[in-house]
């Protein structure tokens, strides 16, 4: 028996009867790595073990394959198959080895052979016919591919393009298991693709100019967006105030290849890039229902996804009602929103996930909304229904949100009018500009925009003169403001700097920054 099976050069090593060894990955956290697939085939009762902390759907990948050698006209050998998933000590789950798996069994069982095995990434699902199903997460694995040193990547063709957003890698998109053996044997060569540069993006962009009035309102978005800063509406029903937020998406800067190619990462382990294979190039907007739990919004599970916070990287989680939130959900964004990341610990792994993101917040003064802001109807909430109400927003998540600012209700006059707004491309230009400075200011740091500065890049770029210094101490000692809100208010300061196109912080520049903190004394006392 053994004579039948000779050594490839080159190929794998061989240990006891038959051996193949074919490499694969997966994805931790928002990474992918590389997954040794090693198929051992020898005498004894006809058995197939899959071993190295495989999860359910990796363990069912031997029906799979079993069935799908089969129907490709392949022997499936009727011996004892160990196959073992290296790191061993890393849970792999998904379904994302079929192909590898059952690569590995054909050139084990002498049926056909892999020169240079160690060159290719080999991933895909198997239907039972043979057919190759598309996967999630294929970017990070081509990524982790190059980054080991392997050149050449077979894969499911509905997942080709996506790959193809790796440079320097050398796609093989398949359609059946047959079609990967005839690769190999150099019968079958896959067409020059099919494989097109297409973009993706999430829902049209809604434009700034459908929104009559709030001018106040979106200036208060453009500073936002200009450096990042998070943002708090509050206001009466039917102001506008999800009307406003959706619409912060069309003024935000434009994305460079490389947040592109972050955002398109996490959606594609999501499994949210729609026909596979898109470039990302619009920053995300992400609006959870207030039911979510705080697994869903940080991320969870056993090993563990990327929440919310996360698929909202590099563009903007929107919580509206945020009330309606329960307290412990939104208590955990504190330190999201604070680093800018987020750190789950489980006990074979401690992943962190980018949250780079813009939060944008609204909620009403009271539970029926009219406290204060409707002289036409009165608030039929008692002090009580009030106060339990707005204690969901805690002092250290509210100190965390650079802009407070108010909704009221829009006049009829305003409503009917026909004058022309600003559109979201107009902001946006400005938006851009703003950002153009800041890249060019922390170009030799690792700081992205005014809201993320360091409290010593703070001492640096927002000094003040006598005339700002005592402006800001005098709304300090009345708003009884914290050391944190006192930063804020200088990066915001900055921000608005930038967008005016001025090299030093003016006294109007902090004037209006305090104004956007001015609401706290008001509304949460």
């Amino acid at each position: 028996m053994c004579g039948m099976y000779k050594p490839i050069e080159n190929m794998f090593r061989w240990c006891g009867d038959m051996y193949a060894k074919m490499m694969s990955a997966s994805v931790l956290g928002v990474d992918g790595f590389l997954v040794e697939v090693e198929v051992d085939i020898s005498n004894g009762l006809p058995m197939f073990d899959i071993v190295g902390l495989p999860d359910s759907a990796v363990r069912e990948a031997k029906e799979r394959v079993r069935v799908a050698i089969r129907n490709s006209h392949a022997n499936f050998p009727l011996q004892r198959i160990t196959t073992n998933l290296a790191p061993a000590d890393i849970k792999k789950e998904g379904s994302i080895f079929d192909l590898a798996i059952a690569l590995g069994v054909i050139v084990a069982s002498g049926q056909g052979e892999i020169p240079n095995f160690e060159q290719y990434l080999i991933v895909g699902e198997l239907a039972l016919d043979g057919t190759l199903r598309p996967l999630s997460g294929v970017l990070p694995m081509v990524m982790a591919a190059k980054e080991k040193g392997l050149t050449k990547v077979v894969l499911p063709r509905q997942n080709a393009s996506e790959a193809e957003l790796v440079s320097g890698m050398e796609i093989i998109p398949v359609e059946t298991l047959q079609q990967a053996m005839l690769y190999f044997k150099g019968e079958w060569k896959p067409d020059p693709l099919l494989m097109e540069e297409t973009t993706d993006t999430f829902l049209p962009l809604l434009d700034l100019a459908d929104v009559q009035g709030q001018t106040h309102v979106k200036r208060a978005m453009e500073v936002a967006a200009a450096g990042s800063h998070n943002l708090l509406l509050i206001g009466p029903p039917g102001s506008g105030k999800t009307m406003l937020a959706r619409r912060i998406s069309s003024i935000l800067p434009n994305m460079d290849i490389q947040e592109s190619l972050e955002v398109t990462k996490i959606c594609s382990i999501a499994g949210l890039i729609q026909d596979r294979g898109r470039l990302i190039t619009e920053r995300p907007f992400r609006s959870p229902h207030h039911t979510i739990s705080q697994a869903g919004l940080v991320g969870g599970g056993a090993i563990p996804k990327p929440g919310e916070v996360s698929l909202a990287h590099r563009g903007v989680l929107f919580l509206d009602e945020l009330p309606e939130f329960s307290k412990s959900s939104l208590e955990v964004l504190r330190q999201p929103l604070e680093d800018r990341e987020v750190t789950l610990g489980r006990a074979r792994a401690v992943l962190t996930f980018p949250a780079e993101f813009v939060l944008v917040g609204s909620m009403n003064p009271c539970p029926c909304g009219y406290f204060g802001y409707d002289q036409d109807r009165s608030c039929t909430c008692n002090a009580q229904q009030i106060q339990r109400y707005r204690a969901k927003i805690s002092g250290p998540l509210l100190d965390r949100i650079d802009l407070h600012v108010e909704v009221p209700r829009v006049d009829f006059g305003t409503l009917s009018s026909r004058v022309a707004n600003e559109s979201s491309a107009t902001v946006r230009g400005r938006v851009n500009e703003a950002r153009k400075v800041q890249s060019e200011r922390f170009a030799q740091s690792t700081t992205l925009c005014n809201s993320t500065m360091t409290p010593s890049e703070i001492r640096e770029y927002c000094r003040l003169d006598t005339s700002s210094q005592e402006l800001l101490r005098k709304a300090f000692d009345t708003l009884g403001l914290s050391a944190r809100a006192h930063d804020r208010i200088l990066k915001v300061a900055r921000t608005i700097a930038d967008l005016a196109g001025k090299e030093q912080i003016e006294v109007a520049h902090i004037a209006e920054a305090i104004q956007y903190r001015t609401l706290d004394r008001k509304f949460w006392e």
